[in-house]
């Protein structure tokens, strides 16, 4: 292991107060939606376009934690290289990829917005790229452990769920078209936002699969992002539309 800046004793302080910093924002949320997309208001300040937002907003993770984890490439286990890779892969389709395909010509994103996303993203890719570098010792045949085996599947079953919403999503409009309509079929009739239940499911499989303080971190504060948008969604889609379905919940089939 190459030598260390950060204590781990301090590490784990800076991650619990990390934490506890996610609990705090998610009521938050639950009170004040955070103004994009269905729910932007004028008021929040100057907007850029929400397809260089996104850009803006998440380039930085990765860019944070391969500059933690390239200095100590050598020393990094195989099996943490999987990780690393399962975390690029989710956030090149998320930066390059998924900004690019939304059909929301016209619309924009407040800079607040944009710089708290920078923030989120920064904190949370230099916890995880710093534990690959300094802190990780998975132990030999990692691969064969089942909390490894049962967080891949999770992690995929989630990413498919997230993609395959996001594509019925983009594909409810045409290429010139702005408007909201009601989603129907498939995960659409349980829940209202597929596409964030997916991506819950993604980095719960992610903790798994690398039990470790950072990631269970990065999936609590993913919970404390997509619940409540979730919720405001699905309050948005019963106030907007006086047919939708009242069987449907918000993020969680059967439970919220």
């Amino acid at each position: 292991m190459v030598e260390t800046a950060i204590s781990f004793s301090l590490y784990q302080k800076i991650i619990f107060i990390w934490i506890v910093l996610a609990v705090v924002i998610f009521f938050v949320l639950l009170k004040i939606p955070a103004p994009y997309g269905r729910h932007a208001a004028a008021h929040w300040g100057p907007t850029i376009s929400n397809r260089i937002g996104w850009l803006i907003m998440e380039l930085p993770v990765l860019i944070i934690l391969y500059l933690c984890i390239i200095p100590a490439y050598a020393t990094i286990a195989l099996e943490a290289w999987i990780m690393i890779g399962l975390f690029t892969l989710h956030y090149i389709y998320r930066t390059c990829i998924y900004p690019f395909r939304l059909r929301t010509k016209g619309k924009t994103m407040p800079l607040v917005i944009v710089g708290s996303g920078i923030l989120f993203n920064m904190v949370s890719g230099f916890l995880l790229g710093y534990f690959f570098a300094r802190f990780e010792n998975y132990p030999l045949y990692w691969f064969a452990d089942i909390r490894f085996i049962f967080g891949l599947l999770i992690f995929f079953t989630g990413l498919y769920i997230n993609w395959k919403a996001d594509n019925m999503l983009i594909g409810l409009r045409k290429p010139e078209e702005t408007h909201y309509v009601i989603p129907r079929s498939w995960l659409f009739e349980k829940i209202s936002c597929p596409n964030l239940f997916g991506e819950l499911v993604e980095w719960l499989g992610f903790a798994i699969l690398c039990w470790n303080l950072p990631a269970l971190a990065f999936f609590i504060w993913t919970a404390a992002n997509l619940i409540p948008r979730a919720l405001a969604h699905h309050k948005w889609y019963q106030k907007k539309f006086s047919v939708y379905p009242a069987g449907r919940k918000a993020i969680l089939p059967f439970v919220i």
